[in-house]
């Protein structure tokens, strides 16, 4: 019964590129009409069969994860881009649709992100060990989309040029109070201190991420101008010249978008420019991958641009400039993912092989998602007032944030 479910969905999707199906039984089903995308997967066992008719985003990770999807690491990403590419063309059954929209209504209860929770799901993922991530992130460990201004960038360049463009979308001169809320390892805030001159408060829901940025200020001699705090950013009291916030926004939860933006505008100064960068959708609003939430960012939800907008217009902010990076991320993941094939003997020194497909499968998911859907980063600049920043974007040029950097310096 349920082969005869699967195959029925499978002949109804792909209709780009070809998939080639092995059965458990060893037969073999050819889907699609062929093309630049073509992929084989091996079925081991009549319970993954059952799963995938029954709920194949989850199933689809959990198989792989547990063996009983056999893909080769070579063939993952062409598998698993040819099924995101085929579910924007394709048609998924309607019950799948169904399931889909419910979650979509039901997103404001299932991503109540309250303080605890929110800690629990921020040592959920980045507590684990920051050995595994200095193994497949740049020197700065920078885990956030970077920004290759050139197609051949190294990481490290694209990671560099990402905090510069930052940096220059906030106009920041020496002396300035920056809030950077989630801090991450630091990397963000000790460039501020360094090569802007900014007194920069971090906070952060990470105890692993608060002990290495900490350590990392002491050992650049930047004690002195910046600060990390164990905090969550709804507790800060402070008002700041500049906010910055990479990559945090995604882990705030479709419920809580008002009051993030609304803490954003009681926190910024009245002459003050605020910088969000966050994964989004440049689609409707989807709900979160059932794999993804389960495994790898529990209570984590990628807003669409126009939920993002809406929060912002019930604040007394400007959304004083807003800019869609594409075809950044994608190369972004390639490279940690690269990095994180290259250290498989030290990764498996640390975890076992159900972790290593697992992380595995999340870098290539994701980088497939990335090069496949209306998915990309939304750089959002705030202010209080519209004059806070130009009027064009002139003052981005590479030479003003060189020159600011030189002052910084002096």
């Amino acid at each position: 019964m349920w082969r005869t479910v699967l195959d029925k969905m499978l002949a109804k999707l792909v209709v780009t590129g070809r998939l080639g199906v092995t059965w458990p039984d060893g037969r073999i089903t050819a889907y699609g009409p062929g093309g630049d995308l073509e992929a084989k997967v091996r079925l081991t066992e009549e319970s993954i069969v059952r799963e995938l008719g029954q709920r194949p985003v989850l199933a689809l990770g959990e198989g792989y994860m547990d063996g009983r999807i056999d893909v080769s690491p070579e063939q993952l990403y062409p598998f698993m881009a040819l099924l995101i590419r085929n579910q924007q063309s394709g048609a998924m059954p309607r019950w799948f649709d169904t399931v889909q929209a419910l979650r979509g209504w039901t997103r404001g209860i299932e991503q109540r992100n309250n303080p605890l929770r929110s800690q629990k799901n921020v040592q959920h993922h980045y507590d684990i060990s920051d050995d595994l991530y200095r193994l497949f992130l740049d020197e700065d460990m920078q885990y956030s989309c970077a920004y290759f201004a050139r197609p051949d960038m190294t990481l490290e360049a694209a990671q560099a040029a990402k905090k510069d463009l930052i940096a220059r979308k906030l106009r920041i001169t020496p002396g300035m109070r920056v809030l950077d809320i989630g801090c991450g390892w630091g990397g963000m805030a000790l460039t501020l201190a360094r090569d802007y001159g900014a007194r920069v408060v971090g906070v952060t829901l990470s105890e692993n991420q608060l002990a290495t940025a900490q350590a990392r200020a002491e050992e650049a001699g930047l004690s002195d101008k910046v600060e990390f705090r164990l905090l969550d950013y709804r507790k800060v009291g402070e008002t700041f010249d500049r906010i910055v916030s990479v990559g945090m926004l995604e882990h705030v939860g479709f419920p809580h978008l008002d009051s993030y933006f609304a803490k954003v505008d009681e926190l910024l100064a009245e002459d003050g420019i605020a910088l969000i960068h966050t994964i989004g959708h440049l689609s409707e609003p989807q709900p979160t991958s059932m794999w993804l939430d389960k495994y790898i960012f529990p209570g984590g939800y990628v807003p669409s641009l126009s939920e993002v907008s809406a929060s912002v217009e019930k604040t007394g902010l400007w959304a004083t400039d807003v800019e869609v990076l594409r075809g950044h991320y994608g190369p972004t993941l390639h490279h940690w993912r690269a990095r994180f094939e290259a250290a498989l003997p030290k990764v498996r020194e640390m975890y076992d092989e159900t972790f290593v497909r697992m992380w595995r499968f999340y870098l290539v998911a994701c980088e497939a998602t990335f090069e496949e859907m209306y998915q990309g980063v939304f750089h959002l600049q705030l202010a209080h007032r519209q004059d806070a920043v130009p009027v064009t974007r002139d003052y981005l040029s590479r030479g003003q944030g060189d020159d600011r950097m030189m002052q910084a310096a002096q």
